[in-house]
């Protein structure tokens, strides 16, 4: 195996790719570089925290947004 095929991206790495891949924004050095060094579990596991972690954010705000105007 290369070097590059051995390193493994620290869970900061995964987390960083997969926010900025919900906001859709991308350097494609950033992207050339995750895909050699992130594997799609820890990609797909970071995937359903942050979107998890979203939705939680949405229901937050909505009641509070509600709890306000009652």
């Amino acid at each position: 195996m290369t070097a590059q095929a051995q390193k493994k991206a620290s869970p900061l790495q995964v987390a960083k790719a997969v926010f900025w891949s919900f906001l859709g924004i991308r350097k494609r050095r950033d992207y050339e570089a995750d895909s050699v060094e992130l594997k799609p579990q820890q990609v797909i596991i970071a995937g359903l925290i942050g979107a998890a972690v979203f939705i939680a954010g949405l229901i937050l705000l909505v009641r509070f947004v509600i709890g306000r105007l009652a």
